[in-house]
Parts: structure tokens; C-alpha cells; sequence
């Protein structure tokens, strides 16, 4: 008499040599992307790309700076990630990659994030806020340069919690970086946002264009 079809023996998984290791099973891969087409303003382009440049310049050589990369999370769901504007993980130098992933490379020490009312993920902050307090980042800043009050926001991890700090709208002390956050108007944009190294704001950690414009006038004034 055949066996039914309940109790056909299930087929053993094959196994599989990795290296010099021998594993039970094929792994099976999941795919993590590393782009997505989100509508953006030149502006909100222009504001994240200013601050990644000050980061960039001040702490590439002590740190890991991302700028709108997908940050990965849970190593099961490729649907559950953040992408800020900008990121700093403290430990580089500096080094190229695609999306970043916690379990390989550790949450990011900074986040920053400059809203946009395109951005569809912008929209429920509440959920992004829990988001970003499961990732793990020690400090979180959020920039709404559209706001008519609390442009700037910041968020501290206090054991184990993201919590919210109370601003005064003087410069407000980092708790990653060696600098002060503050807001800073510009002709163009309107309001930036800016990292000072000294807590009156007016030394500030510059742009590569910012940069360059002081070569500049530094080699004309030897010339005269």
C-alpha cells in the first residue's frame, strides 16, 4: 500500500561549503536597496548637501559620514530603514559605501534630519522619532526650515530613551560632535543649519565652497 502524500518523507535540505565551514542549508539572501526615487526641491537638495560638506570636511578623517544613504536596521526586513540627511558614525576614516546595515558597521552616533513637506516620509514624525530610538543614535537633529516655530529640534539618548532636549535658541552643545548646533541665516536659503566650534556660533565649521572662498582671499591678500 503507497504512503499518502502526508506522509512522503521530506526531502533533507541540502547542505553547503562556505569557505572551510560546511552549513546545513543554502543561506537565503535578502535584497537591501540602495537607491529610491523621492521627489526633492533644489533647496531641500542644497540645505542637506551643506550640512554634509561641514561634516565631511571637519571629521573625515575620525569619522564615517553618510548623506541620504538607506540605513538598515533589521537584518530580516529590508522594508524597515531611515534615510537621513546626513550621518556620522565616530571610529573612520572616512570610506566609500552603498546603504549602511547596523549589524555590519553599528548605528550611526548622529543623525540629521532636514524636513521636507515633498517627502512623504516626513509626514508622521511620531513614527520616524520611534524609528530612530530603535536604531540606536545617541544624538538626533531635526531641522525644519519651513517651521514657524522649532526649527530646531534635538533628541538625546538617556537610558535607552530618544529624549527631547529644551532649547533656548542660543547654540546648543552637540553630544557627538566637538561644537555647538545653531541656525544660521544665508542670502540664498534662508535659514541653515550650522555646527560652531565655540558656544557664541561665530566660528563655524565651514564648507568645502566656504573653504575654498578663504584660500582664495587669504592668496589675495598676500599678493597685494
Amino acid at each position: 500500500m503507497g504512503m499518502s502524500g502526508s506522509e512522503m518523507p521530506r526531502p533533507e535540505p541540502e547542505s553547503v561549503t562556505i569557505g572551510r565551514l560546511k552549513y546545513l542549508r543554502a543561506p537565503q539572501a535578502l535584497h537591501f536597496p540602495e537607491h529610491e526615487q523621492v521627489p526633492e526641491t533644489k533647496w531641500h537638495l542644497e540645505l542637506k548637501t551643506l550640512v554634509y560638506q561641514f561634516l565631511k570636511l571637519a571629521f573625515a578623517d575620525q569619522a564615517l559620514i553618510g548623506c541620504d544613504q538607506f540605513v538598515y536596521f533589521d537584518a530580516a526586513n529590508p522594508r524597515v530603514c531611515l534615510a537621513p540627511a546626513a550621518f556620522v558614525r565616530l571610529g573612520g576614516p572616512d570610506e566609500m559605501f552603498g546603504s549602511w546595515k547596523v549589524w555590519e558597521r553599528g548605528a550611526p552616533h548622529l543623525a540629521v534630519e532636514i524636513i521636507s513637506d515633498f517627502d512623504a516620509r516626513d509626514r508622521n514624525w511620531d513614527a520616524k522619532l520611534a524609528s530612530y530610538r530603535q536604531l540606536g543614535v545617541r544624538e538626533l537633529v531635526r531641522f525644519d526650515p519651513e517651521a514657524e516655530q522649532g526649527k530646531l529640534r534635538i533628541w538625546d539618548r538617556l537610558d535607552d530613551d530618544l529624549v527631547e532636549r529644551e532649547l533656548t535658541g542660543a547654540p546648543t552643545p552637540s553630544s557627538v560632535l566637538p561644537g555647538y548646533w545653531l541656525l544660521v541665516g544665508d542670502e540664498k536659503l534662508g535659514p541653515t543649519l550650522r555646527l560652531g566650534r565655540n558656544e557664541a556660533g561665530s566660528d563655524l565649521y565651514v564648507t568645502s565652497d566656504e573653504r575654498m572662498h578663504e584660500l582664495e582671499a587669504e592668496l589675495e591678500r598676500r599678493s597685494v
